[in-house]
């Protein structure tokens, strides 16, 4: 269903808007025969039709080793948890660290827990962490392999003492005799094992949620020792003995391509040690004895690269613009709503951002000779998988792949696969021993993919009565998740619209009438996943409108929005709860001095909702966030300390997406290229960031992401509220 003029279809009811993360990358991830199956679909029932399909279909039973030994090993030191996931500074490995303790009956710190390898035998895809999924999705399978490790363990120390495993309880790793003094460690009974273990015959019983003694409760980091004491390993640090540095060239444009190259004056240089070229591979680079003389050497090559892009900033913005498109929600009578009513129009703007992690690219790779040698890499990554097929794609499907994990200093999406693997792994291959690489800052800045910038404009109608007749939504923004999932651009073209720009695009609220076009932009910059995908962007377009709307009404812009919130849904009851907590917790109906305002916005993600009160101040004559309340419902929170500086963390980096961040493009070429021309948000202007958490439940939600999306619209609201201007393009500058 392509645009067309806004018409009188038959809706299909309001209130369609939840979009989960974990249905979003199952539909995107669909293979190319079945999409093709979809298509007649999609052209019979338009493009709604289909991304209802995409968004619905759920992920299926979660992919996990079936021996409990693969997440668990027992040695006379104890228990080590090997977790899939990656730790990127989120702190999961100490979040699923408690899952598992409760169910062993130890405490976290009696656990010693480690980044599973590749080969430890978790399928890879199961490695991917993505999209604030770890804790909901390993949370059951973790608990279910703990208890069958702890039932495994009973029955073994039953038989070294000689009674019925029933007759044993276990707290603190040790299993105690009841109704005797007799007890025995868990590291005692390991000690004394011989043989294979014997495995419960049924899936022992999960503990009920009354006993838990870990779950619930904060807890220290597990890494917080080794990082405290700088022995933590990042892909930075990775050393192994008799190892190189190499560096390699980069296009000096989007879109360049290596045409010759030439050693030059590189081959002579002081601690060169190889000059690795390879043009049809696109590839020039050099070992050296340190990182410095391999950079210097890498610009000593003779290099000729094809033009590539001119782009700037400006071609950027004017691709990128809302209008003609694909519809994605048609509900109720557009048309009607629009011709009465006061009318509301506005458009919003969001730029190119980067990642900006603290840790820059990095990989060490070491290859054995010969055809048939071990290709072995450490590299930070948030998907071994990836590292894996690129790896084989570059030296062959019959060689022996090795990945070891690395703590990631940040990543926001940036890290999903990780080039630096295979391009450390050139040469070392070519030189004959292990080879690290690591970025500049520049470089990392310049050589990146980066959030899409978007636009969106906005039409609404509020009625006599106050309430909101319509909208309709006009959104347009690059690739996201079309940019790194490699589908074929027939069938991205046919979807008509990217699965990575629908999270928080779709409004909350009960509308009579609501029409969504959405405007797919290939950009000659390239572009992915960042933190929350479109979520913040949207938010804030969405948001932002909606205190419009209010201030058309002449109404408060938390009590419009829970006049337009459905009692009969789920998703409407549980965004009610949290901008009613967040509202008393800023004491909303409190006046503030001239000069002060507050704002409001909420946005909900992965299965978890956000509301949140920003509170600024202009008397300076500059923008000042001087205080953040942020109510959240997640679920079950495993761990309240842990989950709580998520929440922080998320307001932090969308205070500065918000207030700083904007990069730019000129020639080709990105000029914001470290954090002099791409200022992030500093201490001295980060405010006080209170944090509530309501609702509970059985399982736990997302809490990587969902926070980072009302952070924009409540600050741009906050500013309207303070007697500022109406703010619609970020970074936010009254």
């Amino acid at each position: 269903m392509t645009d067309a003029p806004a018409g009188d279809p038959p809706g299909s009811g309001p209130g369609r808007w939840r979009v989960t993360r974990r249905r979003l990358l199952i539909g995107a991830g669909a293979t190319f025969g079945s999409l093709l199956v979809g298509a007649p679909l999609a052209i019979e029932y338009g493009r709604p039709t289909l991304a209802e399909w995409m968004l619905e279909r759920g992920t299926g039973p979660a992919e996990i080793p079936e021996s409990s030994l693969v997440w668990f090993e027992l040695t006379g030191a104890g228990i080590t948890l090997h977790v899939p996931k990656i730790e990127m500074g989120q702190g999961i490995h100490t979040a699923l660290a408690q899952v598992a303790a409760e169910e062993l009956r130890v405490r976290p710190d009696q656990l010693t827990v480690v980044q599973a390898d590749a080969g430890r035998g978790f399928p890879l895809a199961a490695m991917f962490t993505f999209g604030s999924t770890s804790v909901a999705s390993l949370y059951t399978p973790i608990r279910e392999a703990a208890a069958t490790v702890h039932a495994m363990l009973a029955i073994e120390a039953a038989r070294q003492l000689g009674v019925d495993p029933a007759s044993l309880t276990a707290v603190d790793a040790r299993f105690l005799v009841t109704g005797t003094q007799r007890q025995l460690a868990y590291t005692d009974v390991i000690s004394a094992h011989t043989g294979p273990w014997q495995e419960p015959a049924e899936q022992p019983a999960l503990r009920p949620a009354g006993e838990f003694t870990s779950i619930g409760s904060s807890a220290p980091r597990v890494d917080i020792r080794a990082k405290l004491l700088g022995e933590a390993v990042y892909g930075y640090d990775a050393r192994v003995p008799g190892m190189s540095y190499g560096a390699f060239a980069v296009p000096p444009r989007f879109g360049a391509e290596l045409l010759s190259a030439a050693p030059g004056d590189a081959a002579g240089m002081p601690g060169v040690q190889q000059v690795v070229i390879d043009v049809p591979a696109g590839f020039a680079g050099v070992v050296a004895d340190t990182r410095t003389r391999a950079w210097a050497a890498v610009a000593a090559l003779q290099l000729r690269w094809s033009e590539g892009t001119r782009v700037g900033d400006r071609e950027l913005e004017q691709q990128v613009t809302a209008g003609a498109g694909v519809v994605l929600r048609r509900d109720g009578s557009i048309r009607g709503a629009l011709g009465q009513g006061r009318i509301v129009e506005a458009e919003y703007r969001t730029p190119l951002a980067a990642h900006a992690h603290l840790e820059p690219l990095a990989a060490l790779a070491a290859v054995e000779p010969g055809p048939a040698g071990k290709v072995e890499v450490w590299v930070p990554t948030q998907s071994p998988e990836s590292v894996t097929k690129d790896l084989h794609a570059a030296f062959g499907e019959d060689r022996a792949v090795v990945v070891h994990v690395t703590l990631l200093g940040g990543s926001f999406g940036r890290k999903g696969g990780q080039h630096l693997g295979v391009e450390a792994a050139r040469l070392s291959a070519a030189a004959g021993r292990p080879v690290h690489v690591g970025w500049t800052r520049e470089t990392d800045l310049r050589q990146a993919f980066y959030r899409p910038p978007t636009h969106t404009r906005m039409r609404g109608s509020v009625g006599p009565d106050g309430r909101i007749r319509g909208v309709e939504q006009r959104s347009a923004a690059g690739d996201i998740i079309w940019a790194v999932a490699g589908l074929p651009e027939p069938v991205r073209s046919l979807i008509g619209f990217d699965p990575g720009g629908l999270l928080g695009l779709f409004l909350p609220y009960d509308l009579p009438a609501y029409r969504l076009v959405n405007r797919r932009e290939q950009l000659p910059v390239p572009t992915g996943p960042w933190r929350g995908l479109g979520l913040m962007p949207n938010t804030f377009a969405l948001e932002s409108f909606l205190d419009e709307l209010a201030e058309a009404a002449g109404a408060d812009p938390l009590a419009f929005r829970l006049a337009h919130l459905s009692d009969s849904s789920d998703d409407g009851r549980r965004l009610r709860g949290v901008l009613q907590t967040a509202a008393r917790m800023a004491r909303w109906d409190e006046p503030l001095p001239a000069g002060r305002g507050r704002g409001i916005a909420c946005s909900g993600d992965v299965g978890t909702v956000v509301a949140m009160v920003a509170e600024v101040d202009l008397s300076g004559g500059r923008l000042r966030v001087t205080g953040v309340d942020v109510a959240v419902d997640c679920g079950l929170v495993v761990n309240p300390a842990g989950a709580k500086l998520q929440a922080q963390g998320s307001v932090v980096m969308g205070l500065s997406s918000t207030l700083c961040e904007r990069l730019r493009v000129h020639d080709g070429q990105v000029v914001s290229d470290n954090f002099d021309t791409y200022p992030i948000l500093e201490m001295a202007d980060t405010p006080p960031i209170r944090v509530a958490f309501v609702g509970g439940g059985q399982t736990p939600h997302g809490m990587g992401e969902p926070v980072v999306g009302p952070v924009p619209a409540a600050v741009a609201n906050a500013v309207r509220a303070a007697g500022g201007p109406r703010l619609r393009s970020l970074p936010l500058r009254p």
